[in-house]
């Protein structure tokens, strides 16, 4: 696909939005046009993006109209909305719509909606990964020293059950050590989990971390930052492994670097 001149930014929490507008910057993007929510959006994104335009999660219209007046063809969901934010969603009229029409209501369904939503008044969502190629995990080794054979039976463990967990809806994320599972992502999200999982472990879990069967790439694509490795590394979590060519690395240099220190590993399998 051709570089488009413009873009609109659904921008979510945490670091992912910035890249986003960094590397789309790099390969010629002229105009960004950000969606920013309160209390989720850093503040700090006006700084680099053309225009900013602040609302709540659930106004819908808001969202449509700001991109259909700048007059854009496309658009990228980056960063996440706090799970609870989905439950306590003060929507307007078009967002009631919507949420009445699903039968489940999660991430992946409604910000499935609003990309249906975008693309009645013309404005197509690109998929999350778009500009990002150099930050996708590879297979292979990719911070740290290899696995030792329990942990690679670990992994091969773990890809397994997070593989039949995230087929089933219920998270991405699951820690293992020594064969047995001691944590399932779930509601908590994956930071919340890596802690539960390192407790019950106490050292040397493995954490695997896995995108949905037919996950829709346009939103809720699996990322990993500098906190979730920190917070591996405060949990003794001593490798994370990674689904290959579908997971995002932020910070990538920063964060092969710290996990290097800290003796956790990075693989993606």
């Amino acid at each position: 696909m051709p570089t488009p001149d413009s873009l609109g930014l659904i921008a979510g929490n945490g670091r992912y939005p910035f890249l986003v507008v960094e590397e789309a910057r790099r390969a010629g993007v002229k105009k960004i046009v950000a969606a920013a929510f309160e209390h989720e959006t850093d503040a700090g994104l006006a700084e680099i993006v053309d225009e900013i335009h602040w609302m709540r999660v659930g106004q819908l219209t808001r969202l449509l109209s700001c991109f259909q007046k700048a007059g854009l063809a496309n658009a990228i969901m980056a960063g996440q909305i706090a799970p609870k934010n989905l439950f306590d969603l003060r929507p307007d009229v078009k967002s009631l719509l919507l949420l009445a029409r699903l039968k489940k209501r999660n991430a992946e369904t409604i910000f499935g909606a609003i990309a249906d939503e975008l693309a009645g008044v013309g404005v197509t969502v690109l998929p999350a990964l778009t500009f990002l190629e150099g930050f996708i995990a590879t297979k292979g080794l990719i911070a740290g020293r290899e696995p030792s054979a329990r942990e690679a039976d670990d992994i091969a463990f773990g890809f397994s059950i997070a593989r039949e967990v995230s087929r089933l809806d219920i998270g991405q994320t699951v820690l293992v050590r020594k064969g047995t599972v001691v944590a399932v992502e779930a509601f908590e999200g994956t930071n919340e989990a890596i802690k539960r999982g390192g407790a019950l472990a106490r050292k040397g879990a493995v954490m695997v971390k896995v995108a949905k069967p037919n996950q829709d790439l346009r939103f809720d694509v699996p990322v990993i930052g500098l906190e979730t490795v920190r917070i591996a590394a405060e949990a003794h979590v001593r490798v994370i492994a990674l689904e290959a060519g579908r997971t995002l690395l932020l910070e990538k240099a920063e964060l092969i670097a710290f996990a290097s220190r800290a003796n956790v590993s990075i693989v993606g399998g």
